[in-house]
């Protein structure tokens, strides 16, 4: 089977399963995303509320498992990270089409919250462990957060990671040459994955996934 088919058949059997049970934990993502996008677009925006939807979601996408530091803070530790998402400048990385990830203006906005990301949890996680941390913030977190908010990259979890390897669409490393060769990948096949983004109603970063 080809790899583009593969991607339509997972994807459409994992939204198939979703909309059999109304309460699925991963539709949390439908509700943390769709109120982002919906905030974006407001004056007087509830940035509690908003952490609050990001911390259910990350919770269901795994993210509060086992030892992760986030499990020693309740929801408004996200408060900052929200804030600093519904900037208006990263308007452009809301919902964005993969073509525009071309543009060197987009590429440099998605580093800068990536760092602001990654520096922000940094400390709070040094803040819980109390020890000297070698490793640095997991890729995971940071592009979970992102695909929660503003839809513009898949989740690079170890799923996610193997996948693209393995059918050698990317790198595993989260960072402007994997998305863009992700990018290529989704223009190559544009006709397919566009047909399947329609019928799901759901952003290419989610399909990938």
């Amino acid at each position: 089977m080809k790899t583009i088919d593969m991607i339509i058949k997972s994807s459409t059997k994992f939204y198939n399963d979703l909309k059999a049970d109304e309460h699925d934990r991963y539709r949390s993502w439908e509700h943390c995303y769709s109120h982002f996008m919906t905030a974006r677009k407001e004056n007087d925006v509830n940035i509690d509320y908003l952490s609050l939807q990001l911390a259910f979601y990350l919770a269901s996408w795994g993210m509060y498992r086992g030892s992760s530091f986030l499990l020693q803070k309740d929801y408004r530790v996200h408060i900052p990270v929200v804030r600093e998402i519904l900037s208006n400048k990263y308007d452009s990385l809301a919902g964005i089409e993969c073509k525009d990830f071309k543009n060197e203006t987009n590429q440099k906005l998605l580093k800068e919250i990536n760092e602001f990301i990654a520096n922000y949890y940094d400390v709070i996680r040094r803040e819980v462990r109390g020890t000297e941390l070698k490793n640095n913030l997991s890729d995971t977190l940071i592009t979970k957060i992102l695909m929660g908010t503003l839809g513009c990259v898949p989740a690079y979890d170890r799923y996610f990671v193997t996948g693209i390897r393995s059918q050698k669409i990317a790198s595993g490393s989260y960072n402007i040459k994997s998305i863009l060769q992700l990018v290529d990948f989704y223009e190559k096949n544009i006709e397919q994955l566009d047909l399947v983004q329609k019928n799901l109603l759901l952003p290419i970063c989610y399909i990938l996934k």
